[in-house]
Parts: structure tokens; C-alpha cells; sequence
């Protein structure tokens, strides 16, 4: 079986605007150390991110801790944002049509199906291993509702407040036969533009 242990970053710093380089709050930079502790039992063989830097630093220190150099997959990054789309309207607008999204934003479709080719290419290179993937909220539940397509907009909102949030999936080639929880710690979302 090859697992992936999906890493949902902690929580970021919306002060800063542009997404890409959003650090994570000091609250959020102590709460990587639930990361580390809930991953130290589990061996690890590989651990690649999405490039946004909440994502990254979130898993560092495990990877740190595991002797693993992090690699970065462009195609993990978040859902671009358009000006004012991250609110419970906008969230059950783009759950109910997976093509809708803001003019200046991206769909979910082209998130789930980027999200998806990664984990792909990680589940044919990486087969029966187990993988690291830090990630974001949108992104992962994407790669959810592929598997399971009830997941939906409540799905969503129920992981919002999830930061850091670890899921492990676990597969047989590319097929979907395991799914556990392995870490929840509730933030408040603060409705940043990039989550």
C-alpha cells in the first residue's frame, strides 16, 4: 500500500497579501511542532510540497526530523484567489458548480485536476512508500471530492478551521482504499484571500 499523509499547512499570517509568500503566525509556527509529534512514529519516505511558503515550513520540521529533503510540485499550489472570494457564498457557488469561479479567480475543476496529476505522478513514482504532501484547504478537498464526490461545500467548511490538519490516504495503485484522520488542530479562519 503506498500512503500519503496529507499536511494541511498551520495557520498563515493574512496580513500578508501575497499568497505565495504568506508566512505562518508564530501560532501557527508552534503548532508545526503537532506536526512533528504526530508524525514521528509513522516512517516516512518521501515528502514534497506545494511551493507557497505556509506549506512548506508547515511539514520542514518533520522532514527535518525524518532526514528528508522537501520537493516542490507547482502544480500543489492553492486555488487562486480573486478579490473578495473566500466567504460562505462564494465557498457553496463553487462546491455546486466545480467551473464557476470569480473572473479573477481559478475553479475548482482546474485545482482538483492539477492537485490530482501530482498525485498521480507521486502514487506511480512512489508506489507502496509512504508520502508527506503539504498542502492547502482547497486543494485537499479537492483531491477529496475526486475520490468521493458527496464531498462537498460542508466538507469544506467543516476543514476550514483545521490548521494544521493531517489525512492519510491510503492506496493500491491508484485506487482510493483507505482514509484516517490523523490530526486535527481548530484555528478560527480568518477569511484570508488564500487559504
Amino acid at each position: 500500500m503506498t500512503n500519503i499523509y496529507f499536511v494541511r499547512h498551520a495557520q498563515p499570517d493574512y496580513s500578508c497579501t501575497n499568497a505565495e509568500l504568506r508566512p505562518l503566525t508564530e501560532e501557527g509556527q508552534r503548532d508545526t511542532l503537532r506536526v512533528v509529534e504526530a508524525m514521528r512514529d509513522i516512517h516516512l519516505d518521501f515528502a514534497v510540497s506545494s511551493p507557497y511558503k505556509r506549506s512548506y515550513d508547515t511539514i520542514k520540521q518533520t522532514a527535518d526530523e525524518h532526514g528528508l529533503t522537501i520537493a516542490i510540485d507547482e502544480r500543489l499550489h492553492e486555488r487562486i484567489s480573486g478579490a473578495n472570494s473566500n466567504n460562505p457564498e462564494m465557498f457553496r457557488r463553487r462546491w455546486a458548480d466545480l467551473d464557476f469561479c470569480e473572473s479573477d479567480g481559478e475553479c475548482l475543476r482546474s485545482v482538483m485536476d492539477r492537485n490530482i496529476a501530482a498525485l498521480g505522478d507521486i502514487l506511480d513514482t512512489h508506489r507502496d512508500e509512504s508520502v508527506m504532501v503539504g498542502t492547502h484547504g482547497t486543494a485537499l478537498s479537492t483531491i477529496l471530492h475526486y475520490y468521493d464526490n458527496s464531498f462537498g461545500a460542508d466538507d469544506f467548511m467543516r476543514i476550514i478551521d483545521f490548521m494544521p490538519y493531517i489525512i492519510r490516504l491510503g492506496f493500491e495503485g491508484r485506487e482510493l482504499v483507505e482514509k484516517e484522520e490523523i490530526l486535527i488542530v481548530k484555528k478560527e479562519f480568518k477569511g484570508g484571500n488564500n487559504h
